[in-house]
């Protein structure tokens, strides 16, 4: 049987009647990895040894009815989420031999639900990138097309769901990172509301706008993971004290009537035309499934972008100024303090980090501080009542996630402009603090899966995913494989 092209879900169905254990799953999954990712470059570190313990542990336990919900279940973990014992890298020369001493919050809940690990995937050094090609260890490629890129920065996870070597993984989503990767693999990814999941334990970019989820095959299972992962915890004081609801349940949730809004500013100029075809058939589809639809705006959101490269660059300025060469991770010797400092970190960051330090560091610079970082949080202030307005007048955003299908390898790497542009649609989702979830819509006529984007007003996690699933139901697009 094709395991593999399972759902999550499937999965963890034969695994608890029995017709599967978990040694074999994992180990068929793991000589997956082991014949085709060479082609993708998925993984920057497999734990071979620690997963096929763990999925022995894991049959042994269910034969002494053991019911934990995510028993022997396989997953993939971003290489910034912390795994204790395990290389956790960043995809940074910084962080090549870090081994944490500490799980993350969303691991030790994966791990007490039964989970195990296949391994880290790659991504953009320190989340910074929207292609993985940032990675100071190599570029992950598109399973639909291997001249293309994955997106980013969850692109290692994403291209890992997407070809088949697991059935769910986790990200982190700053200004897409989740979305972007899902749109452009043709899988599912979800940026839930921020301070629904733990940030403890994901190595810091941008503090107030970094959030954990899950990307996985289908709506369905990314329901089945936000479960074990979100909650409160006493480690992030930004972690919000709401009760965790049974999303699989709310999967069923009666939506008819309701109101899905539907920006004027997300397709003007720069959005390809098979991109807007799509989510044109997509509206209509809704519309079928007896939602009302109506034109919205969002004004502030041609500043987006700007506010986004301007905040996001201060916080990663702030958090990396940890990585010295005395606390842990890479230590270059010098002459004396400074020169050590200064070797460390320019050899150590790529050139996509040093120059998001430097841009934040300058924004946060005497005299320049009120000009540049505090006119960008104010800003974002009104791009998030922008969305508080919108959702008054409806229950739904709906719209693109990138402007175009994947792009090439190579295409953008010099041109940082024009690769920030690859995430104008997903950057205000996460300046307002809001759920978005990407799921596929169709294909481009190359064959490149395209994305659709639905968003909803903080902790509206469960009509997110319940609009996202009955959608996905109709066209059932998760049955589509790239070959490799």
């Amino acid at each position: 049987m094709e395991w593999f092209k399972l759902p999550l879900t499937a999965q963890l169905e034969l695994l608890n009647k029995g017709e599967v254990t978990s040694r074999s799953l994992t180990s068929y999954l793991l000589k997956r990895i082991e014949e085709k990712d060479p082609q993708i470059k998925a993984f920057i570190t497999v734990t071979a040894e620690e997963a096929l313990r763990a999925a022995e542990e894991a049959d042994k336990s269910r034969g002494q009815k053991d019911h934990r919900p995510l028993l022997g279940l396989p997953l993939a973990i971003k290489d910034n989420i912390c795994v204790r014992g395990a290389p956790t890298t960043c995809a940074s020369k910084m962080l090549a031999q870090f081994k944490p001493p500490f799980d993350a919050t969303v691991i030790k809940k994966l791990k007490e639900a039964g989970a195990i690990f296949l391994g880290k995937t790659n991504l953009d050094e320190f989340a910074m990138g929207s292609s993985t090609e940032n990675s100071a260890f190599f570029p992950t490629r598109n399973p639909w097309d291997r001249e293309r890129v994955p997106g980013g920065s969850s692109g290692g996870s994403a291209a890992a769901v997407a070809a088949g070597f697991c059935a769910g993984a986790l990200g982190s989503d700053t200004g897409g990172s989740i979305r972007q990767p899902a749109s452009f693999c043709g899988v599912v990814g979800l940026k839930p509301t921020y301070g629904r999941v733990s940030r403890y334990g994901l190595v810091a970019f941008a503090s107030s706008l970094d959030q954990i989820g899950p990307i996985t095959r289908t709506v369905k299972d990314a329901a089945l993971l936000l479960r074990y992962i979100a909650g409160r915890d006493e480690k992030d004081s930004t972690s919000a004290p709401h009760e965790v609801p049974d999303y699989l349940s709310a999967l069923k949730l009666n939506l008819k009537g309701a109101k899905i809004g539907i920006p004027k500013e997300y397709f003007g100029e720069g959005l390809d035309d098979e991109v807007r075809g799509k989510i044109q058939e997509a509206l209509e589809i809704f519309k079928d499934m007896g939602l009302a639809v109506k034109e919205i705006t969002l004004p502030h959101t041609p500043y987006a972008v700007a506010a986004y490269y301007l905040i996001a660059p201060a916080e990663a300025s702030s958090n990396l100024a940890r990585y010295d060469g005395v606390k842990y991770g890479l230590r270059v010797e010098g002459k004396d303090l400074i020169d050590m400092y200064k070797k460390t970190r320019s050899q150590g960051f790529g050139a996509e980090v040093k120059r998001r330090i430097m841009i934040g560091t300058y924004a946060l610079s005497a005299g320049y501080y009120d000009a540049y970082y505090k006119k960008a949080s104010q800003v974002r202030t009104l791009i998030a009542r922008d969305f508080q307005e919108a959702f008054k007048e409806v229950d739904f955003i709906v719209g693109p996630v990138a402007p175009t299908p994947a792009f090439k390898l190579g295409e953008r790497v010099d041109d940082p402009l024009k690769m920030y542009l690859s995430d104008i649609y997903t950057i205000s989702v996460n300046l307002a603090g809001i759920v978005g979830l990407s799921l596929p819509c169709g294909f481009s006529k190359e064959g490149l899966p395209i994305g659709l984007q639905i968003m909803g007003p903080h902790f509206s996690e469960e009509k997110v995913l319940a609009l996202g699933h009955q959608f996905e139901e109709i066209l059932k697009l998760y049955e589509k494989y790239p070959e490799i």
